[in-house]
């Protein structure tokens, strides 16, 4: 064999070991990073539906709330335990001069999630931006601000034109974005002719934040796929006695139908939390499942029936009391809502303990039917109300009034009292048809008739043709000033948020002077006294406040953080850990 041949032979054999191994390190390196993705902590959310929008002026519906409350970011928060306004972007707590009427404020060091720097000017182009545009729900809060000075890069001082009880609770905890991604957008928009729709109808692709997570791609229809920012201020921090993290490396929010769907899909582990609240049909099967936790926490709203004051009967304080003391929360409590809930005895839910008043004025609290039946019997009899046939307490039970009639002689109209349908709310209209029977027992022509909440809402606030109705608010702001937003007689305007149309110049009086105080103790005082106006004026009938249920696959995951409206927040996506 020559030499030649020799070296060629042991040249492809060599060659053949290379290649050999090669394909080995390739195969062996598939391998690995196949073992990493699936070591990567990926968390998976059922979310009931697809975010209308990831454009964050435009965004009003909770689903793409839930995704931008993880992108854009505020000054200040709320501690999950103690409710209490606390430092988040701010690096502490605003000091406030009383001369000048001003609060300094210190920033974090933190980066968008680019990498570039935040900073004061991000702050005052977003107070820019909310009052050129006049951006709904964030420009009436910021209008009480006369200037806004970015002192350095880390330091703003703002000036305010008059006293402000909201200041911390709805400015301060307004989302900031980006002057870099926000200005030519801004710019480009002012010179169109309808600059506000022009901006919120911009399609956001990769919006920059400053929170634990950001958006990496959205398939519509199907899911929503973040990352962890490796830019996040809060990773490693103490903030509200946690250390941060995000402690997952990815958030894959999957888009259910159905809650029928989505809850299968908890039961089997294709999720590990349904993001939505479900119903309490659902909760004894769940709670037989070896996987699945089930989490209750109060909410913070308001379920109630309210009443057109403009006009004969409702405008009879009376009435409206009687009607209170005829109605069973507890039936409501223990019927409709299974005791997932609690019955409601003022405006704002006992749960945001500072504020709520428990010494307002109570309607049939913890009697008997025919005990509430006699007490409201006695009431109309006494404010003139009459009947053809009076209603009356026999042995076998209340026997039904009949035709009555107003104090001025005339008889009782036939009322309706508007709820959402079945398939919409089945607690709100099933506690109408109830109502409506424990009215006709004294004899009130009432009529229960569900209505789809968009006419619904346009009957009551737009046109106030209406009688009565059974509404709620899923998710009550923890600052009580919507006391004075909700009953404020200068509100009452179509469209307005006094629904009621009521008007009481003491309630007025105490609404606009709360406003301005800045000391709680003092401000809280004068928020007991309104909801002791309201409870006795019962423009609103407080009902119930439905817990939240909540449930996650707890196999994969733990560490949620409970609060106030449940485990669904950014506290819990900064916490959660994979299960060791």
């Amino acid at each position: 064999m020559s030499a030649k041949k020799s070296l060629d032979r042991l040249f492809k054999s060599s060659l053949k070991r290379i290649i050999f191994a090669g394909l080995m390190i390739l195969i062996l390196g598939i391998v690995l990073s196949c073992q990493k993705k699936e070591e990567a902590a990926l968390l998976k959310i059922g979310l009931p539906e697809e975010p209308k929008s990831l454009n964050l002026w435009l965004a009003s519906d909770g689903n793409s709330r839930k995704i931008l409350s993880q992108i854009y970011q505020p000054l200040y928060t709320r501690d999950p335990k103690t409710l209490k306004i606390i430092p988040w972007l701010a690096q502490k707590d605003p000091v406030f001069n009383k001369e000048d009427l001003s609060y300094t404020i210190k920033l974090r060091v933190a980066k968008w999630s680019d990498g570039t720097d935040f900073t004061s000017g991000d702050v005052v182009f977003t107070r820019k931006l909310l009052l050129d545009f006049k951006i709904p729900g964030y420009a009436s809060k910021w209008n009480v601000i006369k200037k806004l000075d970015a002192i350095d890069e880390h330091t703003l001082i703002f000036y305010l034109k008059e006293p402000s009880a909201i200041f911390l609770s709805r400015v301060l905890t307004t989302p900031i974005v980006s002057k870099k991604e926000w200005e030519q957008i801004a710019a480009k928009a002012k010179k169109t002719e309808k600059p506000l729709r022009t901006l919120q109808n911009h399609i956001i692709e990769k919006p920059l934040g400053t929170g634990p997570f950001m958006l990496a791609e959205y398939k519509k229809g199907a899911y929503v796929y973040m990352k962890k920012n490796p830019y996040f201020f809060g990773t490693g921090k103490k903030i509200g006695n946690y250390i941060l993290g995000p402690y997952v490396d990815s958030i894959l929010f999957k888009i259910y139908g159905t809650s029928d769907v989505a809850i299968l899909a908890l039961k089997k582990g294709d999720i590990d939390m349904f993001w939505w609240e479900i119903q309490p049909g659902y909760i004894k099967d769940l709670k037989t499942q070896p996987s699945i936790e089930v989490f209750l926490n109060e909410k913070s709203a308001l379920y109630y029936m309210g009443f057109n004051l403009r006009k004969p009967p409702f405008d009879d304080k009376i009435l409206r009391q009687a009607i209170a003391t005829l109605i069973d929360k507890e039936f409501i409590l223990t019927r409709i809502l299974q005791n997932y809930g609690s019955p409601m005895h003022s405006i704002i839910p006992s749960g945001n303990t500072f504020w709520y008043n428990p010494d307002v004025r109570r309607y049939g609290v913890g009697v008997k039917d025919e005990d509430r039946f006699k007490t409201a019997h006695e009431m109309l009899k006494k404010a003139g109300y009459t009947w053809d046939k009076e209603p009356m307490i026999s042995e076998n039970g209340i026997v039904e009034g009949q035709g009555i009639r107003l104090p001025d002689g005339k008889p009782m109209d036939n009322f309706v009292i508007l709820t959402p349908p079945a398939d919409y709310d089945p607690k709100r209209a099933f506690a109408g048809m109830m109502i409506q029977e424990w009215l006709r027992k004294i004899g009130m022509p009432a009529f229960a008739r569900p209505m789809s909440f968009n006419s619904l809402l346009d009957r009551v606030k737009g046109k106030h043709d209406f009688d009565a109705f059974i509404l709620g608010y899923g998710k009550l702001d923890l600052d009580p000033d919507y006391l004075r937003t909700f009953f404020y007689s200068e509100n009452d305007k179509p469209r307005g948020w006094n629904m009621s149309g009521y008007t009481n110049p003491n309630f007025d009086r105490i609404a606009k002077k709360q406003l301005s105080v800045s000391d709680e103790e003092q401000r809280k005082e004068l928020i007991w006294e309104m909801q002791a106006i309201l409870m006795e004026d019962i423009p609103y009938i407080p009902l119930y406040n439905p817990h939240i249920l909540e449930a996650v696959f707890k196999d994969r995951f733990n560490g949620w953080v409970e609060k106030v409206d449940g485990i669904g927040n950014i506290w819990s996506l900064c916490m959660v850990k994979k299960n060791n």
